[in-house]
């Protein structure tokens, strides 16, 4: 950045801040080119004007989560015993009836385990935790994992 080798900046935070006062310029009171409007003031016009694709994010029953959103689901249909097999992993469903089908919402509480909230007939009837390495199926990284 022409700022930084004009000012000599060398250290990452005066560099940062920098870049923090060229952001909040460009943003807050440079003229863009192609629409001749500051993008302050043409977001605020859009959102007043309700022609911005910005939405409010909402949770709609009879979802309850964003758990429930953002996951991997599967469905299967709960033997006489009321488990399911999940790759030759045997779980035990609660609060349900046999040979009902489920939808199982799966997602990362941690590298090793993963939450699963059970679902039948629109209703939350368990919520599980599994150890990744039993279900043997998609793996959950976070940011700082290495395999990135």
């Amino acid at each position: 950045m022409r700022t930084c080798m004009r000012d000599n900046v060398i250290d990452i935070r005066q560099a940062q801040r920098v870049l923090d006062h060229e952001i909040q310029i460009y943003n807050d009171k440079q003229v863009y080119s192609t629409t001749q409007e500051v993008p302050y003031f043409r977001f605020q016009r859009a959102l007043k004007e309700k022609w911005s694709l910005f939405r409010e994010f909402t949770i709609r029953p009879p979802v309850q989560s964003v758990k429930d959103i953002f996951c991997l689901q599967i469905n299967k249909t709960i033997d006489p015993y009321r488990r399911i097999s999940i790759n030759n992993l045997q779980v035990k469903v609660n609060n349900t009836t046999p040979k009902k089908a489920v939808t199982l919402r799966s997602y990362p509480l941690s590298n090793d385990i993963s939450g699963v909230r059970f679902w039948c007939d629109n209703t939350l009837i368990d919520i599980q935790r599994v150890k990744n390495s039993d279900r043997r199926v998609v793996q959950f990284y976070s940011v700082n994992s290495p395999l990135l």
